[in-house]
């Protein structure tokens, strides 16, 4: 099957199977997610580029019968109610009895029988568990990314996907780029050859701050950090890893491999106060991929600087370009292309192709694929930390585990901010 194509579902094309999801992490991107998997797609992500053609969305519609939530958990009872509210708001009624809190939250969803498409959006540390315990309970499973914030987590992904195709179950990735139409094209030209012989990109996610929790007098210190779990390596894998992994599945997508090593630096300039646990505030990685391919990172999380989501990848007679207000082909010799199409929801489509694999039986696994993403993050985040070159080979045989010792409200401490040359991998 190829994953890089879109579906176009129609009601011809799928069993009419039930799908019954439980959704795992209640926050603003597992509430989206769960939306995207029962909603027809008659609105797009982009609005300023249109709707779907008049093909994908009644495919999507029919992908979307007999689709409905069935249970949900997460940490916190607020979260989940919050979540449930949107739900009941476009009528999907979720009973009580299957609203599940607490750190084990997830047991009590996954011991439902009927249950047999699970949403894993929870904080990224906790993403190897809960994807493992789905498999093994007999779900498919879509994961959000990363998945996973430490390298014992991601080789534990490795070994999920392949109990999940052992089992016959599906595992799809919030890689949604690689559902894009417009950036399915530009790839497709780019390993076609058009822009010759690839050399080089530059990749940057250059923003302002987000969001931030006061914490309030009776919170604990486990809450509060679960609360702004962005600001924590041991709950984000910090920044490079949560945010920029975006542009690393697209530099992995283009260059069609892995990268060999990587070197970069980075640190916490403005957003210094211990309020911003232990992330950094930029990085800037370089990349080495086969072949002599380099490709230059930019991430950034500061008010009051240019900022620039956009993806370039350089190769001898042109350059590919992506970015959601354009994506292309500019060349040498002239003869610009650019997507002037309309513009699919990719959030939507991961959800659409995903659902009509289970149903046809042919179900789609990117455990490998997110899970070597995330480790391309991983080695580009340690590089960083400790300020050396660091090899895809070292990254892959080191045993480095976020995991705590317990997990209950409570005090908690968290590992002081990494200083390069004296901070250690492993």
């Amino acid at each position: 099957m190829a994953l890089n194509m879109p579906y176009i579902i129609t009601s011809n094309s799928a069993p009419d199977a039930q799908i019954n999801i439980g959704l795992i992490g209640c926050g603003g991107r597992g509430t989206g997610a769960a939306l995207d998997a029962v909603h027809a797609a008659t609105n797009s992500i982009y609005p300023s580029y249109g709707y779907h053609t008049e093909n994908a969305v009644e495919g999507a519609k029919a992908a979307k019968e007999n689709v409905k939530i069935v249970a949900m958990a997460d940490i916190f009872q607020d979260r989940l109610n919050s979540s449930r509210e949107q739900f009941e708001k476009v009528g999907m009624n979720v009973d009580k009895d299957k609203c599940f809190v607490g750190f084990d939250a997830y047991k009590k969803l996954l011991n439902i029988p009927e249950i047999n498409y699970v949403i894993l959006a929870t904080p990224p540390h906790f993403r190897p568990v809960h994807l493992r315990a789905s498999i093994e309970a007999g779900k498919n499973v879509f994961v959000e990314k990363p998945v996973g914030v430490d390298t014992n987590g991601v080789k534990s992904v490795l070994e999920s996907g392949e109990l999940a195709e052992q089992k016959g179950l599906a595992i799809g990735a919030g890689t949604q780029r690689r559902r894009d139409n417009s950036f399915q094209e530009v790839v497709k030209r780019i390993h076609d050859g058009e822009i010759g012989e690839l050399r080089s990109g530059v990749c940057r996610w250059l923003i302002g701050e987000l969001w931030y929790l006061d914490p309030k007098p009776e919170w604990t210190e486990m809450e509060t950090q679960l609360r702004n779990w962005m600001y924590y390596n041991w709950l984000s894998g910090d920044i490079f890893v949560e945010q920029f992994i975006h542009s690393i599945d697209l530099m992995n997508w283009v260059c069609q491999s892995t990268p060999i090593k990587a070197i970069g630096l980075g640190g916490r300039q403005v957003r210094t106060g211990s309020t911003f646990g232990n992330a950094f505030d930029h990085y800037s990685v370089q990349y080495e991929y086969p072949n002599d391919i380099t490709i230059f990172c930019l991430d950034r999380q500061i008010n009051g600087c240019t900022n620039y989501i956009d993806d370039v990848f350089i190769g001898a007679k042109g350059r590919g370009h992506f970015s959601y207000q354009h994506t292309g082909i500019s060349l040498l010799d002239g003869n610009p292309w650019r997507f002037r199409g309309e513009k699919n929801n990719p959030y939507q489509t991961e959800h659409d192709e995903l659902i009509h694999s289970i149903r046809i039986g042919d179900p789609i696994n990117e455990a490998k694929q997110v899970a070597e993403s995330t480790m391309t993050a991983i080695l580009g985040r340690e590089a960083c930390y400790s300020g050396k070159e660091i090899t895809w080979e070292t990254v892959m045989n080191t045993d480095q585990d976020f995991t705590l010792e317990k997990y209950e409200f409570g005090d908690l401490d968290f590992a002081p901010v990494p200083l390069p040359g004296k901070y250690s991998f492993g």
